[in-house]
This record gives C-alpha cells, structure tokens and sequence, in this order.
C-alpha cells in the first residue's frame, strides 16, 4: 500500500489528481476501521492531517467556513453558539480520543447513512466544498449525499470545507442508539429554526439509504409557528409534525433496530425537538 502524505492544500490537490483512487485520510476513525476489520484494501492512501489550511475556520458574512480537518472536539469548544445542533452531535460521537481525532470532513467524505454530523448540517442548510486542481465549487448538503457511503464528489476532488451559516434561532440534536457513548445511531434527528426566514430546517439520520431533510415536516411546520407572537405550539402541530417526520424516512430492519422502531423514535425526537427550541426561542429555559 502506498502512503501519499502532501504538505500543503495544493500537494494534496496534486496527489488526488494523480492518484484519483487513493482513500483520503483525516481523523482515521472511520478509515482504520474498515482497514482494521480487512473492508477495504486500498492501493493508496492519502494522508491529508498535515494540510493546515484544512484545520482552520471562519466567520464571515454570516456564514461558518469549517475547514474539512477541524475536529468535533474543536467543534465543541469553539463553535457552540455559532452552530449548537453542530456542537450537540459532536457531543454524541465516540469517546474523547474519537472526538479529538475524527473531523466533520471526513464525516462527510464517508457519506454514512448514520454519520452525527449530516442531520445538524442538513437542518442548517450547509454547503459542501469541493476542491480539485481545476476549482472549487459548492453543494448544498442535502444534494451532497447520493447513495450508500457515495457523494457528489468527483474522482480528482477533496472534500475541503463546509459552509454553514451561523445560527439565528435555537438549534437541537437528538440520536437514539443501544447505549449511551460509543454507538452508531438507530436513528438521530436534526432541527434548527430559522426566526430571520421564518423557516425551520430539519435533517433525519440512518434512516434510510442517505441522510435527507424532512422537507413536508419543514413546511408544515414553518407556516404553523407563530414567529412574533411565540406562542405555545399546539399539541396536534408538535403531533402532526412528528408524523411528517417519521414519514420522510424510508428506514429498513437491521441489527440495530426495526423500520418501524426507527420511525416511531423519529417522531419523539422532533417533537422533543422542536419542544426543546420553541422553549429556547421564547425565552425560557426547556
């Protein structure tokens, strides 16, 4: 197996060009599992923890550029009040030694069905960068994901960033799984309001073959909301909008959990959720 190792954003750019099937290293801690359990016997792989410009990020213009190598522990004790559901999930992967080694980045290269991150980007509406020797361009994160573990990117491409904007309402997390640390989701749920679109964003996690936005639940639920007055949310729209949650997903029986289990817990969660937010969102304490 050959070790590519680049110094910088434009060697690693080089090398995946060169080497389009060599399997990008961040944090390792989805990779050395495949390698560890023989899944996957790559000719190559490219190491990118030395690229600096991918463990950076910004603020600007409203929006979070959160380089591809910045790790959930960084997440956590940099960006809580910038992207909340963001530092939520983190909170929820692995141990600390995961947290301080696994990125949201390589997160998202993975493309995981039930990866933490993708419900609390989905719900806030990021974007993916993409990076290779001829530009860089942007996806929006729910059109980023396209089959099992695959993505948008293209052969020559690194995933270097993803752009989130900053949050203007509550944001929330929630992640049912066997125990409570170290443990792949049954399912998990993502929700951030949007007070200055009067919009709510919504993303469901491994709960079917990609990670999706509940797009029915978001409109339902965004012409429901009383955004001035705040007023409790009625019962029967916490309800329906728990329905309309359960009904995006197309989750399937594995060793985890049922379809039907994942669904039914895909309904408490965004109705404790948006319970939880809505609280936040009027001033008082959930």
């Amino acid at each position: 197996m050959e070790f590519l190792c680049p110094a910088d954003l434009d060697d690693a750019l080089e090398a995946r060009a060169s080497q389009p099937d060599a399997l990008p290293l961040m944090g390792g801690t989805d990779v050395m599992v495949e390698l560890n359990f023989d899944r996957r016997r790559p000719e190559a792989l490219l190491d990118l923890t030395r690229v600096a410009e991918l463990a950076t990020w910004e603020h600007t213009d409203d929006l979070v550029r959160l380089g591809a190598g910045v790790t959930y522990a960084r997440v956590i004790r940099e960006l809580g009040t910038r992207l909340p559901s963001l530092a939520i999930a983190s909170r929820t992967v692995g141990s600390p030694q995961i947290r301080n080694r696994g990125t949201v980045g390589g997160n998202l290269g993975a493309a995981s069905p039930a990866g933490d991150a993708h419900p609390a980007l989905l719900a806030a509406f990021a974007e993916v960068e993409l990076a290779s020797r001829h530009g860089v361009r942007r996806v929006p994160v729910d059109e980023f994901f396209t089959g099992v573990k695959h993505h948008a990117g293209r052969p020559d491409e690194l995933v270097t960033a993803v752009w989130v904007p900053a949050a203007t309402g509550p944001q929330q997390f929630s992640k049912i799984g066997t125990r409570n640390a170290m443990v792949i989701a049954v399912a998990s749920f993502g929700l951030a309001l949007h007070p200055d679109l009067e919009r709510v964003g919504t993303g469901v996690g491994s709960a079917a073959p990609t990670p999706r936005r509940a797009r029915h639940a978001e409109d339902f639920l965004s012409a429901e909301l009383d955004w001035a007055g705040r007023r409790d949310v009625p019962d029967s729209v916490a309800t329906e909008f728990g329905r309309l949650v359960a009904t995006a997903a197309s989750p399937i029986d594995d060793v985890r959990g049922t379809a039907d289990y994942r669904r039914h817990a895909l309904s408490v969660m965004a109705r404790r959720c948006l319970a939880w937010a809505w609280a936040e969102h009027q001033g008082r304490s959930s």
